[in-house]
């Protein structure tokens, strides 16, 4: 793979960041202005980054996994509070189901947030959990058919239970209780095979992974800029040599998940589904550890203040183990491909 930037991904990286460090919050108190994060949203939509994975017309996506990565770095580089992930996986869940994108919001998420949802009936029976919504509508959950899986709708306000809010304080997490109905999609136009769901997990992985390299980023300026400023014994405490020693292995560990999350993204439509899942499962891996340390090392560098609210480190932390998270973490990655590379369930045979 080529990884240089195409002249037109370069200006989408330039311009992301831009729209993401203008309109982001600069503060914690920013996450509480209503009308900043509706500037954000409307200047999302208006960009067109929430239908980069609808259909192009010809059943493919309108652009890369690369594309839609550039943009997820950038959010995740400002904290910024706007649905982007989970608009853009439902969209391409409804394309590889050809389905109208506009029926669903998001797709909905078991609770562990690893596998998406399953109903079993005409309700569903376990909780659903649907990230990054954009607001209201309903979440896709899949539906057994035949050697696969149907698309089904489960309405977001139809049954939500009392736990409906997680530690990220820039994206939504609603819980939807048992017994929620579980719809049809009309338009539906295929059954999702198990390819179609490799492939959508692969997009998945890239795109929590290229948020996570963004977390990294975003809260190793802001943790540069402080050391820069914040001076102990008269001198900045970016020049004590423990505090570099610190920030420069962040550095490296940021660099290195920003390779191995930019395989993720090209695999997503370069390389067979279990192969593009393949590199998303390296790339989650790495990046969980690698954002765990680097936030850790950011509140440590702040000293005092980065235990406190006000300061918006653990904005950046809280991001991240939501991102983490979200379609498994390291362990499970590396859980996964054992049992796929080495055909153990847990460990080494």
């Amino acid at each position: 793979m080529d990884t240089r930037d195409a002249p037109e991904q370069a200006e989408l990286r330039r311009s992301a960041r831009q729209l993401a460090r203008e309109l982001g919050p600069a503060t914690v108190a920013d996450l509480d202005d209503a009308t900043r994060a509706k500037r954000l949203a409307v200047a999302v939509g208006d960009a067109g980054w929430l239908e980069l994975r609808d259909d192009d017309g010809n059943g493919k996506p309108v652009a890369s996994g690369v594309e839609a990565a550039i943009v997820a770095d950038a959010l995740g580089g400002a904290v910024a509070d706007v649905a982007f992930a989970g608009p853009v996986l439902a969209a391409d869940l409804a394309r590889r189901a050809g389905a109208d994108p506009t029926s669903a919001a998001v797709a909905g998420f078991s609770p562990s947030l690893v596998e998406p949802a399953v109903a079993l009936g005409p309700a569903t029976t376990r909780p659903l959990v649907a990230i990054d919504a954009a607001g209201g509508g309903a979440a896709y959950a899949l539906a057994p058919e035949g050697q696969g899986f149907g698309l089904v709708q489960v309405p977001l306000d139809s049954r939500p239970s009392e736990s409906d809010s997680g530690s990220d304080l820039t994206r939504s997490v609603d819980v939807v209780a048992p017994g929620a109905p579980a719809h049809e999609v009309a338009d539906r136009g295929q059954v999702l095979t198990s390819d179609d769901l490799a492939a959508w997990t692969a997009l998945g992985l890239a795109l929590t992974s290229a948020d996570l390299v963004g977390v990294m980023r975003g809260v190793l300026d802001l943790t540069v800029d402080y050391a820069r400023e914040r001076r102990q014994f008269g001198a900045p405490v970016g020049s004590f040599q423990a505090v570099q020693h610190l920030l420069a292995e962040a550095r490296c560990l940021m660099d290195g998940s920003f390779s191995v999350a930019l395989h993720a993204s090209w695999a997503v439509d370069a390389l067979e589904p279990e192969e593009a899942r393949a590199a998303g499962r390296v790339a989650k891996a790495y990046c969980a550890r690698a954002a765990k340390t680097v936030c850790e090392t950011a509140i440590q560098v702040h000293g005092g203040i980065g235990n406190t609210w006000e300061c918006l480190a653990h904005a950046y932390l809280r991001r991240g183990l939501l991102s983490s998270q979200w379609f498994g973490d390291d362990s499970t990655q590396l859980r996964a491909l054992a049992r796929e590379r080495l055909g153990v369930d847990d460990g080494l045979p």
